[in-house]
């Protein structure tokens, strides 16, 4: 069982940045692709970015492309999603999100989530 939790969400102004972390807990996370999905109110969840298991590989989504970054420190069982520039559009609860089958953008491949924490971009 891994036990992940988000951190690093709030209130910024279009423009600017934040970081997020996502720290795993019951297990290591050395052997989970991670992902971060997000989800605004009335829609639907959205695939953000993932990374490979040792960091190697990473996808994004085109509406986030050059503007997040995500990374991870295995041996701090820690993922992270680093957004500048960000844009009203980009408000939503991030959840981060843990799979054994490897680096996806499919929500329905990962068997662990976190709670989730608020993103709220004003313009």
């Amino acid at each position: 069982q891994v036990h992940l939790v988000e951190s690093g969400g709030g209130p910024v102004q279009a423009g600017g940045s934040l970081r997020l972390s996502c720290t795993a807990s019951g297990r290591t996370i050395s052997s989970y692709a991670m992902g971060w999905f997000r989800q605004a109110p009335g829609k639907e969840r959205e695939f953000v970015a993932a990374i490979s298991n040792r960091g190697y590989t990473t996808s994004y989504a085109v509406s986030v492309k050059g503007r997040f970054t995500i990374s991870r420190d295995n041996a701090k069982n820690t993922v992270y999603l680093q957004m500048n520039s960000l844009k009203p559009e980009d408000t939503a609860v991030y959840y981060c999100a843990a799979t054994t089958l490897g680096i996806t953008s499919s929500g329905s491949s990962y068997d662990y989530w976190g709670q989730g924490t608020q993103v709220t971009v004003s313009s």
